[in-house]
């Protein structure tokens, strides 16, 4: 089944007699279940085509569809807000600093679920669980909480009103590298339990090869290659090739060869909390640039 299709997609912006281009003609589609990955530099396009996809912003012209319902903002008004949710690139920011974890996770359950609250509270020990954070943490403010805390806070705030389709606008890029893992693991594993669909919106490489069913490569606003994450091995896309070969290694020669799934842990689902939940000071070792 599709859940999400992209046809034509164009959006404009317009300055001082000058007009910005930042999506132009892109087309491509998701299934149900699986993860898309869209990879590009710094203003290829892949941040506005996510923000249109969550309802964050409008097109200029062609339509998105979501699991065969046509949107735009004023869907959002109605049932889609609950089953479109969106994980931003800095929680700390994201998230509002004067909230306990408990008020952040309760409030969607109440406005998009009408859960009570005594059932959203009940609830919101059940989300901690999900994103294996200790229960105790609901009692905390973000700045009293780690990155990697912070990010799985995000993580289940979109989880609560029982989304079928995220937009993760690169979740992981502030966390050090075995952060970053433990999280796309904590996303593949919730993948499998709920049957989400992804739009993961990432330039790091490795990520994306971690995570991707299909991928899709921006640049200027356009697509300049697209397939599954084979592309990432063996792209046929000068722009591709140059983004591989722009991968940071000790070796070059094994710059290609280092793009695989093993790249990053396994899925490994702990029975007790992983240590990025442990550190209860958010200025450590996981926000290392």
């Amino acid at each position: 089944m599709t859940m999400l299709e992209i046809r034509d997609l164009h959006k404009e912006y317009r300055s001082g007699g000058t007009t910005l281009h930042a999506l132009d003609g892109v087309s491509t589609s998701l299934d149900a279940g699986r993860t898309l990955a869209v990879v590009g530099e710094s203003g290829s396009g892949k941040s506005t085509l996510g923000s249109i996809v969550a309802g964050l912003e409008t097109a200029t012209s062609g339509s998105v569809v979501i699991d065969g319902t046509p949107i735009d903002r004023r869907a959002f008004r109605g049932p889609l807000r609950r089953r479109v949710q969106t994980v931003f690139q800095s929680p700390l920011q994201s998230l509002n600093a004067k909230f306990r974890v408990e008020t952040t996770l309760a409030e969607p359950l109440r406005l998009l679920l009408g859960m009570s609250r005594t059932d959203a509270s009940r609830r919101v020990d059940e989300l901690l669980d999900a994103v294996h954070l200790p229960r105790e943490l609901r009692y905390r403010r973000p700045g009293e909480l780690s990155g990697g805390q912070q990010q799985r806070v995000a993580i289940a705030r979109a989880l609560a009103p029982e989304p079928d389709l995220v937009v993760l606008d690169e979740p992981t890029s502030g966390l050090d590298q075995s952060i970053r893992g433990r999280i796309v693991n904590l996303l593949r594993e919730l993948q499998a339990e709920r049957g989400l669909s992804y739009v993961f919106i990432t330039h790091d490489i490795d990520v994306a090869q971690a995570i991707a069913h299909d991928v899709i490569v921006m640049q200027h606003g356009r697509i300049v290659e697209e397939g599954d994450r084979s592309v990432l091995r063996a792209p046929s896309d000068p722009y591709t090739r140059r983004l591989l070969d722009a991968v940071p290694t000790l070796d070059p020669a094994r710059r290609r060869r280092n793009l695989r799934l093993e790249s990053l842990p396994p899925v490994i689902v702990p029975d007790t909390p992983v240590d990025d939940t442990q550190n209860p000071h958010p200025l450590d070792e996981e926000t290392a640039p």
